[in-house]
């Protein structure tokens, strides 16, 4: 046993001499890193609870890092080798969780709380859903450099079915768990054991937290083969399949082997605790690990089958990609690459840049003879006769479009009429209409189309077409009181053009 002195409360703090280089000890272990890696993944659990004072309500009686975890678990355990957990199971096993801890509350809040809980483990609106947190580590020559750390606890998945799914990371897991970068196989096995063990012992709520565990290492195991999979399909290349993947493989396989004897016996033994249990409560503790159990064997069930289909699906996807054509460059943006840069310079700085992009853009003309052999065969062939004339063309079809417009001819011609406006006499809106609704009353609704239109007259198209009297429409504040227009009572009259301008340009034209 170590005896210390007494000292004094307060002691004098001497600087380190300069140059002196930080002492060696947890700062410069790996596992601080670890540590510390393992803190930040729970940073975005607590600040659930930081950030629930910014909703727009009530909801300080709500434990949103209890409501995070759960979330956690239940996407990890409804997600399945293919496809993963869906949302709206997920919410509505959630619920139940966040009605107890407020049950006086509406049922639209609790219902809000589970979906801001759930989206804000998946990080909704960020741009790419993750979290980052930086740490400090010391390098080699005891500098201290601070990383960057990013990660993802849920995360967006397309399922087979075109649908959007939900799955859980690694580092999700780990927070559940309590441990952060575990070997899985070493994970599992101690996992099993101590399940095992507990079992025999009758501590069956410890017992079930152990098993617990073991189904969430099991799930891990079956994320990382699924990524070297997709991953292969991706691109085969990226895959060590000469030893990593093999390797993984044929451990995997040992370790099903192992972990169906060993689930087995805890089967056979967590029976055994429920037949002979005479609480109520250990029974059904007993039944639940019998189901946790059998969840396990299921999952070992589904990895076996798929690691005896990646040797297939690995030779399948050499065969495709190595015979696949090559994929295309992406192109450039040419609204954000060069029309809207260029639109802003003038036009003796724009030339250079569209001349390069034209000259580039155009491409090489293909000679019509790339080889000696081409060219002879090209000169030795007797050129074809063709017809005179060219081929016969073949009649077409033609079909009658059927005539749907509103108005006939006489209307729009009537319409047209009324609105033939001396150029010293313009009429309001209204007047005009009324005169038209006198005469049918379906032409106000074209005499209002042309007003309308004459609001925004295209002066410098009638003047080029050599047209000498031009209609217009003009508000000055006055209100339609009509009973089927509303908006403002236009003053629609003619304005002629000059005549003699417009004979001048066309002369000047010839």
């Amino acid at each position: 046993m170590t005896v210390i002195a007494d000292q004094p409360a307060e002691r004098e703090l001497r600087p380190p001499a300069q140059g002196a280089r930080p002492a060696p000890g947890p700062a410069a272990d790996e596992g601080l890193a670890r540590r510390l890696k393992a803190l930040a993944c729970t940073a975005p659990l607590h600040d659930l609870d930081n950030r629930k004072v910014n909703l727009a309500g009530e909801y300080g009686g709500y434990a949103m890092a209890e409501v995070g975890l759960a979330a956690i678990d239940l996407v990890t355990l409804h997600m399945d080798f293919d496809t993963g957990a869906d949302r709206e199971i997920v919410l509505a096993r959630l619920l139940p969780r966040v009605a107890a801890q407020s049950p006086d509350r509406p049922g639209a809040e609790h219902q809000r709380v589970a979906r801001w809980v759930l989206e804000s483990l998946i990080n909704v609106g960020s741009v790419d859903r993750g979290f980052r947190a930086v740490y400090g580590t010391f390098d080699a020559d005891g500098g201290y450099v601070r990383r960057d750390y990013d990660f993802k606890l849920i995360e967006e998945v397309p399922g087979p079915d075109g649908g959007v799914y939900l799955r859980t990371t690694d580092e999700a897991v780990n927070v559940l768990v309590g441990a952060l970068d575990t070997d899985v196989t070493s994970a599992q096995i101690a996992a099993e054991v101590k399940l095992e063990v507990l079992i025999r012992r009758g501590r069956l709520a410890d017992a079930q937290l152990a098993a617990e565990q073991a189904r969430y290492r099991t799930v891990q195991y079956a994320e990382t083969l699924r990524r070297v999979l997709d991953a292969t399909r991706r691109n085969v290349r990226a895959v060590d399949w000469m030893q990593a993947v093999p390797d993984l493989i044929d451990e995997a396989l040992d370790h099903i082997a192992d972990r169906y004897r060993h689930e087995n016996a805890i089967l056979t033994n967590i029976r055994r605790a429920r037949d002979e249990a005479e609480e109520p409560s250990h029974k059904r503790q007993a039944a639940e690990l019998v189901d946790i159990v059998k969840d396990c064997i299921r999952r070992h069930t589904q990895l076996q089958a798929r690691l005896l289909e990646a040797g297939p699906l690995f030779r399948a996807e050499q065969d495709r990609q190595a015979f696949a054509a090559p994929t295309a460059r992406s192109g450039i943006d040419l609204y954000g690459h060069l029309l809207a840069p260029v639109l802003r310079l003038p036009i003796e700085q724009a030339i250079r840049p569209t001349d390069a992009f034209f000259a580039h853009g155009a491409g090489l003309r293909t000679p019509t003879a790339v080889r000696v052999a081409d060219l002879v065969d090209l000169l030795l062939t007797p050129p074809v006769e063709r017809e005179h004339l060219g081929a016969e063309l073949p009649d077409p079809d033609l079909v009658a479009t059927p005539d749907d417009s509103r108005f006939s001819e006489a209307q729009l011609e009537a319409a047209l009429d009324l609105l033939d406006l001396p150029p010293d006499a313009p009429r309001r809106l209204s007047g005009l209409l009324a005169e038209a609704r006198r005469q049918d009353p379906e032409l106000p609704y074209l005499v209002a189309l042309l007003a309308v239109h004459a609001a925004s007259p295209p002066v410098g198209t009638a003047y080029r077409q050599g047209e000498e009297r031009l209609l217009f429409a003009v508000d000055d504040g006055a209100t339609l009181a009509d009973p089927e227009f509303g908006g403002a009572d236009l003053i629609v009259g003619s304005a002629l053009l000059d005549a003699v301008g417009m004979a001048a340009d066309r002369k000047d034209a010839r």
